[in-house]
């Protein structure tokens, strides 16, 4: 696997470096277009439609059209919103987890430790492991600022980015508002047949049985010489993004001490800066 971002784990003052990797991929067969004729590789252009040209990667920006004007966002402009530059994976409360809802679960990715010492990684898995508590983080990838739910799978750290509250839609069917009655002796007959059906989930139990046709018929294709000259190979693709996080780490038993003490509202703690607000902060609200 390859990391597709650096960055640290902040709560509090606790500062906890890492690499974050995909950890889900896509088993489908791969397939392209071709020319029916002769095999040919489809390919599509890049054309602007106002001057007819076609147009190179390096040359197109994002727009915004409001359906009467169009807002042209370059990449320079994007880069520069604080959100984007942000490699911190902020800790913003820990919720019980069974308070998620697993609609709102959207990509899944690894954590590793990126330092010289796993402990404060090590530390931070234990103390979700113990409180039996998820972590509801603030992050940003990709040119999107995205709320996250980091967890505990196994030994390693999971962060499971989430939808935000406004992106799931409420389900309105009038046909569900009416009274509908169920006799005893058909609930009955669904709990039998439920119990029938009842087991263990076992993930690896189950196929993609489209997937493995679509396999067996591509490899009779090959084996039976029903094949038309390759064609040249696509443009790659983007390489990961792997980017320095930077930043010192805090000395992790003074970190958390400070920190602990900080949410008690325990007034002055260590050597703060002249200046330095040591109140406990206000509660941070997700927008």
């Amino acid at each position: 696997m390859r990391s597709i971002w650096k960055g640290s784990i902040t709560f509090g003052l606790v500062n906890v470096p890492v690499k974050v990797y995909s950890a889900t991929e896509d088993h489908d067969t791969p397939l392209h277009q071709v020319h029916d004729a002769d095999g040919g590789r489809i390919r599509y252009q890049r054309r602007c439609s106002r001057c007819g040209r076609v147009v190179d990667y390096a040359h197109i920006d994002k727009a915004y059209d409001d359906g009467e004007n169009t807002v042209v966002l370059t990449e320079e402009e994007l880069r520069r919103l604080p959100a984007e530059k942000s490699r911190e994976i902020d800790v913003v409360e820990f919720v019980p987890s069974e308070q998620l809802d697993p609609m709102l679960f959207e990509k899944s990715y690894f954590l590793e430790p990126d330092g010289a010492s796993p402990k404060a990684y090590v530390l931070l898995r234990r103390a979700l492991e113990a409180s039996d508590r998820t972590a509801i983080v603030r992050f940003a990838l990709r040119q999107k600022t995205r709320l996250g739910a980091l967890r505990v799978r196994g030994d390693v750290l999971l962060l499971q980015a989430l939808l935000w509250s406004d992106e799931v839609r409420e389900a309105d069917f009038p046909a569900l508002a009416e009274s509908t009655k169920i006799s005893r002796q058909e609930l009955e007959l669904s709990a039998a047949l439920v119990e029938s059906f009842s087991s263990d989930f076992t993930p690896q139990d189950y196929r993609d049985d489209y997937q493995d046709q679509l396999r067996e018929l591509i490899e009779a294709k090959l084996a039976a010489g029903e094949t038309v000259e390759a064609a040249e190979a696509g443009e790659a693709g983007d390489g990961a993004e792997e980017e320095s996080a930077g930043g010192e780490v805090l000395d992790l038993m003074e970190a958390l001490r400070r920190s602990v003490e900080r949410s008690r509202g325990g007034g002055k703690v260590g050597t703060a800066a002249e200046g330095e607000d040591t109140a406990r902060p206000a509660k941070r609200r997700i927008p």
